[in-house]
């Protein structure tokens, strides 16, 4: 067969952004016949050009159609540009004096995440650690209601020329939420592209300044805000949190494979199980394991990850929750079980 026959079959290819042939815009680099098969190189001087696909399927259709003899037995390889290095310009942030970035996680909601992350950061705080904590959960800010903050509206300052939003403070905690530029009862419908856009102005225009640890109050599941998270913030480490029972943990192994899924490849510090037991207050040494006994701490061993705190069901967490002012705060029993979860986390650092 003749390379020519072949070229005017290829010269009836059009691609459709230059009207013209592929002949005759050079994209034909090579024609070979080799016994009974065909071999065609295509070389497209743009990278990813978008009629790549369509044109390599209309000179293999061609081709079949004018030499049937041929059929199933071309090859037709592409090759292309390669795409050219976009400098993109350097993001101006405020977290350059953040020593630890931890994201707290449960892969399932209703778990109590906020309440651990509340408490964690008011211990930390005791322990005279530096924190400030994102409310990263866009469709569901808690953590105005939890430090008693709700009616906070941001200012905004010029640090170095650029305009920072500044934090609220409560119990010796920076907090910056969504939350605070919302009405409670205002419902957010947004689409993800929207809510990451918000959390990235959250992280990177507010006046942290130094801090020791920033605690994120990541959302349930493994979506958008969660990469965004980790594209967006150079995060040190995890903390997943969940309860006993089997439907929890279900979605707590989801989220482990989550952290190490090659890409985000977040170290996981540990896990907590919250609502572990429950204690009546009028029987502080009962323990009722409602949701299950030690589900997380088996978890843990079989993931072979530390356990680093389990958390009662009591309800004076609820109670401080509610009023604005974490359990952590005060010197109880329970008060101490986040005392004790703060300083595994330090050891884990």
């Amino acid at each position: 067969m003749q390379k020519e026959e072949i070229q005017r079959v290829l010269a009836t290819i059009v691609h459709p952004a230059e009207q013209q042939d592929i002949v005759a815009l050079g994209l034909v680099e090579e024609i070979s016949a080799d016994g009974d098969r065909l071999r065609l190189v295509l070389n497209f001087p743009k990278a990813r050009d978008p009629f790549m696909g369509s044109i390599r399927k209309g000179v293999q259709s061609a081709l079949e159609v004018a030499f049937p003899s041929y059929t199933g037995k071309i090859t037709i390889q592409v090759k292309e540009a390669a795409p050219r290095k976009v400098d993109k310009p350097e993001r101006a942030t405020a977290t350059g004096g953040i020593r630890q970035v931890i994201a707290v996680s449960s892969a399932k909601g209703g778990v109590g995440k906020s309440t651990v992350t509340a408490n964690l950061a008011v211990a930390l705080s005791r322990m005279g650690y530096r924190v400030g904590i994102i409310d990263a959960d866009i469709y569901g800010p808690s953590m105005p209601k939890m430090f008693g903050v709700e009616a906070y509206q941001p200012l905004a300052e010029v640090v170095d020329g650029k305009e920072l939003i500044l934090p609220a403070e409560a119990q010796g905690v920076k907090l910056m939420s969504i939350g605070f530029f919302i009405r409670p009862d205002d419902a957010l419908v947004w689409r993800g592209a929207m809510a990451t856009n918000a959390l990235r102005q959250l992280i990177h225009q507010t006046a942290w300044g130094e801090l020791d640890f920033l605690l994120i109050d990541m959302p349930p599941g493994t979506g958008d805000v969660q990469l965004t998270i980790v594209q967006e913030l150079s995060v040190t480490g995890a903390i997943i949190v969940s309860t006993p029972q089997p439907v929890a943990l279900a979605d707590v192994v989801r989220g482990i494979k989550m952290y190490r899924t090659e890409g985000i490849g977040v170290p996981i510090l540990g896990l907590v199980e919250n609502m572990a037991w429950f204690t009546p207050a009028e029987l502080p040494d009962h323990k009722y394991y409602i949701f299950g006994r030690d589900g997380v701490k088996t978890l843990a061993e079989k993931e072979d990850l530390p356990l680093l705190g389990q958390i009662p069901l009591v309800q004076s967490v609820r109670e401080s929750g509610d009023t604005g002012r974490p359990v952590a705060a005060d010197d109880s029993l329970t008060g101490l079980a986040f005392a004790q979860l703060a300083e595994r986390l330090v050891n884990e650092l």
